[in-house]
Protein backbone atom coordinates (compact mmCIF):
# COMPACT_ATOMS: atom_id res chain seq x y z
CA UNK A 1 0.00 0.00 0.00
CA UNK A 2 1.27 3.49 -0.91
CA UNK A 3 0.86 5.88 2.02
CA UNK A 4 1.39 9.61 2.58
CA UNK A 5 1.81 10.83 6.17
CA UNK A 6 0.97 14.43 7.09
CA UNK A 7 1.97 15.24 10.68
CA UNK A 8 3.76 18.30 12.08
CA UNK A 9 5.54 16.29 14.80
CA UNK A 10 8.77 15.01 13.29
CA UNK A 11 9.05 12.26 15.91
CA UNK A 12 5.55 10.96 15.30
CA UNK A 13 6.06 11.15 11.54
CA UNK A 14 9.21 9.07 11.84
CA UNK A 15 7.53 6.58 14.18
CA UNK A 16 4.52 6.08 11.92
CA UNK A 17 6.73 5.78 8.87
CA UNK A 18 8.86 3.12 10.51
CA UNK A 19 5.84 1.16 11.79
CA UNK A 20 4.10 1.16 8.42
CA UNK A 21 7.27 0.34 6.52
CA UNK A 22 7.98 -2.60 8.82
CA UNK A 23 4.47 -3.88 8.02
CA UNK A 24 5.35 -3.96 4.33
CA UNK A 25 3.73 -0.70 3.26
CA UNK A 26 5.43 1.98 1.17
CA UNK A 27 5.51 5.46 2.72
CA UNK A 28 5.89 7.52 -0.45
CA UNK A 29 5.89 10.92 1.29
CA UNK A 30 6.06 12.27 4.84
CA UNK A 31 5.17 15.95 5.20
CA UNK A 32 4.55 18.49 7.94
CA UNK A 33 1.80 20.74 6.60
CA UNK A 34 -1.35 20.75 4.45
CA UNK A 35 0.25 22.53 1.47
CA UNK A 36 2.96 19.87 1.17
CA UNK A 37 0.26 17.23 1.64
CA UNK A 38 -1.67 18.35 -1.44
CA UNK A 39 1.51 18.43 -3.51
CA UNK A 40 2.46 14.95 -2.29
CA UNK A 41 -0.98 13.49 -3.11
CA UNK A 42 -0.91 14.96 -6.61
CA UNK A 43 2.64 13.75 -7.19
CA UNK A 44 2.55 10.30 -5.58
CA UNK A 45 -1.10 9.22 -6.07
CA UNK A 46 -1.18 7.24 -2.79
CA UNK A 47 -3.74 4.67 -1.66
CA UNK A 48 -4.02 6.14 1.83
CA UNK A 49 -3.31 9.41 3.62
CA UNK A 50 -2.74 9.49 7.39
CA UNK A 51 -3.00 13.05 8.69
CA UNK A 52 -3.33 15.15 11.82
CA UNK A 53 -6.08 17.73 12.36
CA UNK A 54 -3.95 20.66 13.47
CA UNK A 55 -0.93 21.58 11.35
CA UNK A 56 1.03 24.70 10.38
CA UNK A 57 0.68 27.57 9.91
CA UNK A 58 -2.21 28.23 12.32
CA UNK A 59 -2.48 24.82 14.02
CA UNK A 60 -6.27 25.03 13.89
CA UNK A 61 -8.20 23.08 11.23
CA UNK A 62 -5.72 22.67 8.36
CA UNK A 63 -5.73 18.89 8.61
CA UNK A 64 -9.47 18.24 8.74
CA UNK A 65 -10.04 20.84 6.03
CA UNK A 66 -7.45 19.08 3.89
CA UNK A 67 -9.08 15.71 4.52
CA UNK A 68 -12.45 17.08 3.43
CA UNK A 69 -11.00 18.60 0.24
CA UNK A 70 -9.00 15.48 -0.62
CA UNK A 71 -12.06 13.23 -0.39
CA UNK A 72 -13.99 15.59 -2.66
CA UNK A 73 -11.15 15.78 -5.18
CA UNK A 74 -10.11 12.11 -4.94
CA UNK A 75 -13.13 10.02 -3.84
CA UNK A 76 -11.16 6.78 -4.09
CA UNK A 77 -8.39 8.03 -1.81
CA UNK A 78 -8.56 6.54 1.68
CA UNK A 79 -8.12 9.10 4.47
CA UNK A 80 -7.36 8.32 8.12
CA UNK A 81 -7.42 11.26 10.54
CA UNK A 82 -5.16 10.55 13.51
CA UNK A 83 -5.31 13.36 16.04
CA UNK A 84 -5.41 14.40 19.67
CA UNK A 85 -8.49 16.50 18.98
CA UNK A 86 -12.05 16.12 17.76
CA UNK A 87 -12.38 19.02 15.35
CA UNK A 88 -16.00 19.78 14.44
CA UNK A 89 -15.31 21.90 11.39
CA UNK A 90 -15.75 19.68 8.33
CA UNK A 91 -15.50 16.55 10.48
CA UNK A 92 -19.24 15.88 10.55
CA UNK A 93 -19.50 16.45 6.80
CA UNK A 94 -16.53 14.15 6.25
CA UNK A 95 -17.90 11.31 8.36
CA UNK A 96 -21.47 11.52 7.01
CA UNK A 97 -20.53 12.06 3.38
CA UNK A 98 -21.44 8.50 2.46
CA UNK A 99 -18.00 7.86 1.02
CA UNK A 100 -15.96 4.87 2.10
CA UNK A 101 -12.31 4.84 3.01
CA UNK A 102 -12.62 7.21 5.98
CA UNK A 103 -11.32 6.91 9.53
CA UNK A 104 -10.94 9.19 12.56
CA UNK A 105 -8.91 7.90 15.50
CA UNK A 106 -7.63 9.66 18.60
CA UNK A 107 -3.90 9.31 19.27
CA UNK A 108 -4.25 9.01 23.03
CA UNK A 109 -6.79 6.18 22.67
CA UNK A 110 -4.74 4.05 20.26
CA UNK A 111 -3.35 1.50 22.70
CA UNK A 112 -3.24 -1.59 20.49
CA UNK A 113 -0.82 -1.42 17.55
CA UNK A 114 -2.30 -4.52 15.93
CA UNK A 115 -5.81 -3.01 16.09
CA UNK A 116 -4.48 0.25 14.65
CA UNK A 117 -2.91 -1.59 11.72
CA UNK A 118 -6.18 -3.45 11.18
CA UNK A 119 -8.03 -0.11 11.11
CA UNK A 120 -5.60 1.17 8.48
CA UNK A 121 -6.19 -1.90 6.32
CA UNK A 122 -9.97 -1.52 6.68
CA UNK A 123 -9.96 2.15 5.73
CA UNK A 124 -7.63 1.51 2.79
CA UNK A 125 -10.02 -1.20 1.58
CA UNK A 126 -12.89 1.30 1.49
CA UNK A 127 -14.25 0.69 4.98
CA UNK A 128 -14.51 2.97 8.00
CA UNK A 129 -12.84 3.25 11.41
CA UNK A 130 -14.26 5.74 13.92
CA UNK A 131 -13.25 6.14 17.54
CA UNK A 132 -16.48 6.08 19.60
CA UNK A 133 -15.33 9.22 21.43
CA UNK A 134 -15.19 11.06 18.10
CA UNK A 135 -18.74 9.98 17.35
CA UNK A 136 -19.92 10.97 20.84
CA UNK A 137 -18.49 14.46 20.61
CA UNK A 138 -19.73 15.08 17.08
CA UNK A 139 -23.20 13.74 17.60
CA UNK A 140 -24.00 14.61 21.22
CA UNK A 141 -27.61 15.78 21.40
CA UNK A 142 -30.34 15.96 23.95
CA UNK A 143 -30.88 12.47 25.39
CA UNK A 144 -33.41 10.58 23.29
CA UNK A 145 -34.69 7.05 23.32
CA UNK A 146 -32.20 4.58 21.94
CA UNK A 147 -33.09 4.00 18.25
CA UNK A 148 -31.53 0.55 18.45
CA UNK A 149 -34.29 -0.68 20.78
CA UNK A 150 -36.47 -1.29 17.71
CA UNK A 151 -34.01 -3.81 16.31
CA UNK A 152 -34.32 -7.54 16.81
CA UNK A 153 -31.45 -9.45 18.37
CA UNK A 154 -30.43 -10.72 14.93
CA UNK A 155 -30.55 -7.21 13.44
CA UNK A 156 -28.33 -5.96 16.26
CA UNK A 157 -25.84 -8.75 15.48
CA UNK A 158 -25.87 -7.73 11.81
CA UNK A 159 -25.40 -4.05 12.74
CA UNK A 160 -22.53 -4.92 15.09
CA UNK A 161 -20.67 -6.76 12.32
CA UNK A 162 -21.52 -3.94 9.93
CA UNK A 163 -19.77 -1.58 12.36
CA UNK A 164 -16.69 -3.79 12.12
CA UNK A 165 -16.43 -2.90 8.43
CA UNK A 166 -17.60 -6.23 6.99
CA UNK A 167 -19.34 -6.46 3.63
CA UNK A 168 -22.66 -8.28 3.27
CA UNK A 169 -20.75 -11.36 2.17
CA UNK A 170 -18.43 -11.06 5.17
CA UNK A 171 -21.40 -10.68 7.52
CA UNK A 172 -23.06 -13.73 5.98
CA UNK A 173 -19.93 -15.78 6.55
CA UNK A 174 -19.47 -14.51 10.12
CA UNK A 175 -23.10 -15.09 11.16
CA UNK A 176 -23.68 -18.22 9.06
CA UNK A 177 -26.41 -16.61 6.98
CA UNK A 178 -27.17 -16.27 3.29
CA UNK A 179 -26.16 -13.02 1.59
CA UNK A 180 -29.81 -12.39 0.66
CA UNK A 181 -30.75 -12.86 4.32
CA UNK A 182 -28.15 -10.28 5.34
CA UNK A 183 -29.47 -7.85 2.73
CA UNK A 184 -33.00 -8.20 4.13
CA UNK A 185 -31.77 -7.54 7.66
CA UNK A 186 -29.69 -4.54 6.53
CA UNK A 187 -32.69 -3.02 4.73
CA UNK A 188 -34.84 -3.61 7.81
CA UNK A 189 -32.19 -1.86 9.96
CA UNK A 190 -32.22 1.13 7.62
CA UNK A 191 -36.00 1.34 7.86
CA UNK A 192 -36.14 1.03 11.67
CA UNK A 193 -33.42 3.65 12.11
CA UNK A 194 -35.33 6.00 9.80
CA UNK A 195 -32.39 6.39 7.44
CA UNK A 196 -33.41 8.18 4.22
CA UNK A 197 -33.02 6.49 0.87
CA UNK A 198 -29.64 7.99 0.04
CA UNK A 199 -26.84 5.89 -1.40
CA UNK A 200 -26.45 2.46 0.21
CA UNK A 201 -22.93 3.38 1.38
CA UNK A 202 -24.19 6.58 3.01
CA UNK A 203 -26.90 4.69 4.89
CA UNK A 204 -24.38 2.06 6.02
CA UNK A 205 -22.09 4.78 7.42
CA UNK A 206 -24.98 6.51 9.19
CA UNK A 207 -26.20 3.23 10.67
CA UNK A 208 -22.70 2.53 12.01
CA UNK A 209 -22.48 6.02 13.52
CA UNK A 210 -25.82 5.51 15.30
CA UNK A 211 -24.61 2.14 16.58
CA UNK A 212 -21.34 3.59 17.89
CA UNK A 213 -23.09 6.55 19.49
CA UNK A 214 -25.67 4.30 21.14
CA UNK A 215 -23.27 1.67 22.46
CA UNK A 216 -20.74 4.26 23.64
CA UNK A 217 -23.46 6.20 25.47
CA UNK A 218 -24.63 2.99 27.16
CA UNK A 219 -21.15 1.96 28.25
CA UNK A 220 -20.19 5.39 29.55
CA UNK A 221 -23.49 6.30 31.21
CA UNK A 222 -23.63 6.48 35.00
CA UNK A 223 -25.59 3.77 36.80
CA UNK A 224 -29.02 4.75 38.14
Amino acid sequence: MRIVIAEDSALLRAGLSRLLTEEGHQVVASVGNAVELHHAVSREVPDLVVLDVRMPPTFSTEGIDAAHRLKKEHPDLAVLVLSQYVEHRNATALLTSGMGGIGYLLKDRVSDVAAFLTDIERVAAGGTAFDPEVVRQLFTKARRSDPLTELTDREREVLETLAQGLTNAGIADRLHMSVSGVEKHVNSIFAKLNLPRDSDRSRRVRAVLLYLESTNAFISSDPD
